[in-house]
Formats: structure tokens, sequence, C-alpha cells
């Protein structure tokens, strides 16, 4: 199982292996989770200055922000996931 990236926007990529979950920024406990990964130096903030449409959390605590819509990333990790299979 080789490098598999995922485009977040922009040119930007993520690791999809490293991928916990995609999340909605709406809510008080994502709002504290993007809090604590700023405090923290986790945070990586990828939206260009637009609004953040997802959250992504990875494995080693970093917390990325994109302007993407969440549904949007989760089908490219699907769809990226069909064509490997395929292979």
């Amino acid at each position: 199982m080789g490098l598999q990236l995922i485009n977040i926007g922009f040119g930007n990529v993520v690791s999809a292996n490293r991928v916990i979950s995609i999340v909605s920024p709406e809510s008080a406990p994502i709002k504290r989770i993007v809090s604590v990964a700023r405090d923290n130096d986790k945070l990586v903030d990828a939206t260009y200055g637009r609004r953040t449409r997802a959250v992504i959390i990875t494995d080693s605590d970093h917390v990325v922000l994109s302007a993407v819509q969440p549904e949007t990333v989760g089908q490219r990790v699907l769809s990226h996931d069909e064509i490997n299979d395929e292979s």
C-alpha cells in the first residue's frame, strides 16, 4: 500500500492513510478540537483565507482546515479507494 494523497483544495493534499475523520466545523466540540490544535501547534490551515468548511483529523493529532465541503473530500477519498481496488 503506497502513499495515497487526497486533494483538499487549492492544490493541497493530505495522506489518505493518516485521515481518521472529516467533519463539519459547526459544532462546539469540533471548534474546541481546532482551538486545542492551534494552541499545541498541530493546526494546518489550508483554507487560503476562505471559510472553513471541513476539518480533517489525522492519526498524528494534527488538524487540517479545508475550504472544501466534507462530503466532497469524503467522495475524493472513496473514489481514490475504488480506483486502487480496481488496479
